[in-house]
């Protein structure tokens, strides 16, 4: 069982997955167009809804902002299957983020957040010194957390060796890399390697990678923080393939 707070993620859960709600708790003295949205959502999902005080919400979510909305939710088990099983359904060249030991659980919540958005397949992560889905990043991702695909794996480095045996290929960022991100074909099945805030790729994660591109910098600062590199990135490649009016 786990806690879920504010108007994305609880919605998200209500549409994705109502029956792993067990209840909504919300602030009895909204009565606002954004409430009264959620609770219809809720009536017709079949989903018990609890008016609360404010301090028995900030009781239960004590370090995020709940917006009035606080949801018990089945810690249910990704609803993807397995990557190779995402991986053989796809129908277009595989759009997917590796992420090399992010810890800030709010650069993944808004890497999962620009990843939906610019239509990627799966956000992956090692499973240790890596931040995973929380409340913050159900928060900071608006939702995406319930709908972005998202694996844990043993060993990184292993699961890219895999990818590229499927014929993925693999383009790590790096800032002292001479190539622009822009200049690779990520139109062919690619996978986005972005390291850690502060030290980067890890070498073993480097050594894996096909490529390496940077995102060209212009003003006094070295680097973007890598929730918004990911987001230039994925969205160069979907600009690329043509595909979503972009």
């Amino acid at each position: 069982m786990k806690l879920l707070g504010g108007f994305h993620a609880v919605g998200a859960r209500i549409r994705s997955a109502p029956q792993s709600i067990q209840s909504i708790y919300v602030d009895r003295t909204r009565d606002d167009p954004r409430m009264r949205g959620l609770l219809r959502d809720a009536e017709r999902s079949g989903v018990r809804v609890i008016g609360a005080e404010a301090v028995r919400l900030d009781g239960l979510l004590r370090h995020s902002r709940h917006q009035g909305v606080v949801a018990e939710v089945d810690d249910t088990p990704a609803r993807w299957g397995s990557l190779e099983d995402l991986l053989d359904e796809l129908t277009e060249p595989a759009l997917l983020v590796a992420l090399d030991g992010v810890q800030d659980p709010h650069n993944l919540g808004a890497i999962l957040r620009s990843a939906d958005g610019a239509g990627a397949h799966a956000v992956i992560v090692p499973r240790d010194r890596a931040a995973g889905v929380n409340d913050t990043v159900a928060r900071v991702s608006a939702g995406a957390s319930e709908s972005m695909p998202f694996f844990a794996v043993p060993n990184l480095a292993r699961e890219m060796r895999a990818l590229r045996d499927r014929g993925i290929w693999l383009v790590g960022l790096a800032d002292e890399a001479s190539g622009p991100y822009h200049a690779s074909d990520l139109r062919r099945p690619v996978a986005l390697v972005l390291g850690a805030e502060g030290s980067g790729l890890r070498r073993l994660t480097r050594e894996h990678c096909d490529e390496l591109v940077s995102i060209p910098m212009q003003g006094a600062v070295s680097s973007l923080n890598v929730s918004v590199a990911a987001a230039v990135c994925m969205y160069e490649a979907r600009r690329q393939r043509g595909v979503g009016g972009v």
